[in-house]
């Protein structure tokens, strides 16, 4: 089959984007206009670009998808599988659509929960505030296109000094084969206050599909924000997803990216140091086999002084599967006394799986600690001696050191049924059979 040209490509997913063209306010419809015309403008990566050279995309252009319209057929017992019950608000976007009815919002006093179409005139200030400042268009094909179809999306906003202790649920589902959805996420946490949301993209979908998600997160002073972007598409889908992260003075912000599923997924996260004193946290899994490719690119800008940032992502790479990662950490001029440490973790688990890992620090200021590391093997032979000494056999020996490399990030992630959900999927995608 022909790949199509980078610009015929983007001409494929910008057409049916006239259902969405007069929906909403006047500045929305102008901040889609403005996205169409910077996405007229750009094309496509390719190997040939830079930031791309290890993700082969072909795959992806040779399949035109079409618009999801209206919402595909979906009832509450399907979702009951992605439920987690320590989370008393869901919302649900079905193909990129919402839907009230599969959705629930507890009411809580300062915590505004909802539908980016459906808000108030109150928090229209807000909202425009706020919305594709971070996540900009202007060289991004996908953040274009996604804006260019801004109409639903999930907002959350928190009120100052207000605490919410259960976790905000976010779920996407995907239900139609030959269709583009573009999720659509903004999260605002005002000074002192502190929430976790959880990003949940999964699928009840046969065949290949494309999610295009944009998300969001505006931590304010001494706020405290906790984010888990869980990504369980189905095996035949593609995922790209871009979030964009600003934390003020003293804020905290942390997050956990888990890519089990899809064709090929490529997580870009950027966060921007907004203030002196500032602490992140981000670790990452990706899981992945067969014909499976999974790209994090991150990163972080310390921009000002006493900021720390910790970094772990790792990956379980099986069959014929191709995991990358990219984190760069820049401290600017002037950030004195930033602490910053990135680590890349890599286990093959057969011959033909391949991981390219490219971790990069640039400096620009002095009185700085900053450390960076990746390694790359297979199950280290003194490990499976150990446990073979202790009557393992050598599949049993195996499959422990490969559950117990992927549980160090997952054991993280602050929301329990999520953690008990995701060490299951892990066992069972690691485990071997004993052989005869």
């Amino acid at each position: 089959m022909r790949v199509e040209s980078r610009d015929s490509y983007l001409d494929s997913l910008l057409a049916g984007r006239e259902a969405v063209a007069d929906a909403g306010r006047g500045w929305m419809r102008a901040l889609r206009m403005r996205a169409v015309e910077r996405a007229n403008e750009l094309s496509v990566p390719t190997m040939r670009d830079e930031e791309w050279r290890f993700t082969d995309l072909s795959p992806l252009y040779k399949i035109r998808f079409q618009p999801a319209s209206g919402t595909g057929n979906l009832d509450k017992s399907q979702l009951d599988a992605f439920a987690l019950p320590e989370a008393p608000t869901r919302l649900v976007f079905v193909d990129g659509r919402y839907s009230a009815a599969l959705s629930r919002v507890e009411a809580n006093v300062g915590v505004m929960v909802g539908n980016i179409a459906d808000v108030s005139k109150a928090s229209d200030a807000m909202l425009e505030t706020h919305l594709a400042k971070l996540a900009l268009i202007d060289n991004d094909a996908f953040a274009a296109v996604n804006t260019a179809f801004l109409r639903d999306g999930a907002v959350v906003h928190v009120a100052r000094d207000r605490v919410v202790s259960a976790p905000i649920h976010l779920l996407f589902v995907a239900t139609r084969k030959d269709s583009a959805a573009y999720p659509r996420v903004l999260v605002v946490v005002e000074t002192g206050a502190q929430c976790t949301i959880v990003e949940d993209f999964v699928s009840v979908a046969d065949g290949p599909y494309l999610t295009d998600a944009v998300s969001e997160f505006y931590v304010a002073g001494n706020a405290r924000v906790s984010h888990v972007k869980l990504q369980r598409e189905a095996a035949t889908a593609f995922h790209i997803a871009n979030t964009s992260v600003r934390v003020d003075r003293s804020g905290y912000y942390a997050t956990w990216t888990v890519a089990l599923g899809a064709r090929i997924s490529r997580h870009n996260l950027s966060i921007v140091q907004a203030g002196e004193g500032t602490a992140f946290s981000i670790d990452g899994l990706a899981l992945i086999g067969g014909r499976q490719l999974a790209d994090m690119h991150s990163s972080i800008d310390h921009a000002h002084a006493h900021g720390q940032s910790r970094q772990l992502h790792k990956t379980v790479v099986g069959g014929g599967a191709h995991a990358v990662f990219n984190g760069k950490i820049l401290v600017r001029e002037g950030a004195q006394q930033t602490d910053s440490g990135q680590q890349s973790r890599n286990l093959l688990i057969s011959d033909k799986a391949h991981v390219d890992t490219k971790p990069q620090l640039e400096i620009f200021a002095d009185d700085v600690k900053c450390a960076h590391g990746a390694t790359v093997g297979q199950i280290e032979a003194e490990e499976l001696f150990y446990l073979k000494s202790r009557g393992l056999s050598d599949t049993a020996a195996r499959n422990l050191l490969t559950y117990a490399f992927a549980a160090q990030v997952i054991e993280r992630i602050p929301v329990k049924s999520l953690v008990d959900r995701l060490e299951k999927t892990v066992l069972e995608q690691t485990q071997t059979k004993e052989t005869a």
